[in-house]
């Protein structure tokens, strides 16, 4: 089952969570035919997006974008109170490298993986929260890190001011993380329990999230005491929504919908978080402004 799991070390005031998603990865990326390197990202920003998003104090609604400069445009996902996630990534595709002589022969050299600068460049984080209470809140920050889980952890240790650790990871089929972030008393509990939590989850191998949770946590920390909370069910939700497309058609005005559909026959819109196709003909014009 998808998931996110918080746990708690009962003797040293620090927290965790550990996320990890198969069917709900699946269902984000299918028929995206995203580069690795971009699907590996946007595969961690769904894990980190859900890790947070299981852990707010107050329920919401809350939205990550990454705006960058480099090959990727932009990474988006968003996850509701009850833990439903859907996201989109826009970017380039790299130039591809002409064949060199090697020898007399062609020669066709695989391209190293671009870098997290490189995919991103110079972006911003920018987090969306809408609760029930006021107004949506919005923070936007720079990208400080040369990966997803040092963006975040930077973010984190600014927003929260305690230390805070992510483990992150990405493939085809699974996407997964593990956070851990040290409370105001632990270092009265004890003074070395951070740093010794530290030591051991950076023996974490990226496929290892993959296993169950209690056993990953019994690996990784034999010695601790350990509180298990309930596993919070992650799914995939991006329904059809016609009517904020009629909504936005209408916006446009009567003049521009006609125009456009006497230039191209008829209006077609697609959802690129959702992957939804709309398309309209003329008949559309009487229903949204008659």
């Amino acid at each position: 089952m998808d998931s996110v799991r918080r746990f708690l070390f009962e003797d040293l005031d620090i927290r965790g969570a550990l996320v990890a998603l198969g069917n709900t990865w699946h269902e984000i990326s299918a028929r995206r035919e995203l580069p690795p390197a971009v699907n590996a990202l946007l595969g961690e920003l769904a894990a980190v997006t859900a890790l947070i998003a299981g852990n707010l104090k107050t329920p919401g609604r809350i939205s990550f974008q990454l705006q960058g400069h480099g090959l990727v445009s932009l990474l988006l996902v968003d996850c509701d109170e009850q833990l439903r996630l859907r996201g989109t990534a826009r970017h380039e595709v790299p130039p591809t490298p002409s064949p060199a002589l090697a020898g007399g022969e062609i020669s066709c050299a695989v391209p190293p993986a671009p870098t997290f600068n490189e995919l991103l460049g110079d972006g911003q984080l920018v987090l969306t929260l809408h609760t029930n209470i006021g107004d949506p809140w919005q923070s936007i920050v720079p990208l400080v890190g040369a990966s997803l889980s040092e963006v975040f952890e930077h973010y984190l240790v600014q927003s929260e001011q305690q230390p805070a650790k992510l483990f992150l990871t990405a493939s085809e089929d699974f996407a997964g993380g593990l956070f851990l972030q040290k409370l105001p008393e632990a270092d009265h509990k004890d003074a070395d329990g951070w740093n010794r939590l530290l030591h051991l989850a950076a023996t974490l191998r990226p496929a290892e999230l993959a296993t169950p949770v209690a056993n990953l946590l019994m690996h990784l920390f034999p010695e601790e005491n350990i509180r298990l909370f309930d596993p919070r069910p992650v799914r995939y939700h991006c329904p059809r929504d016609e009517q904020k497309v009629l909504a936005m058609l209408k916006s446009l005005g009567r003049a521009e919908v006609e125009a456009a559909l006497a230039e191209q026959g008829e209006i077609a819109v697609e959802d690129d978080i959702c992957r939804q196709r709309y398309r309209f003909g003329h008949e559309i014009v009487p229903r949204l402004f008659d």
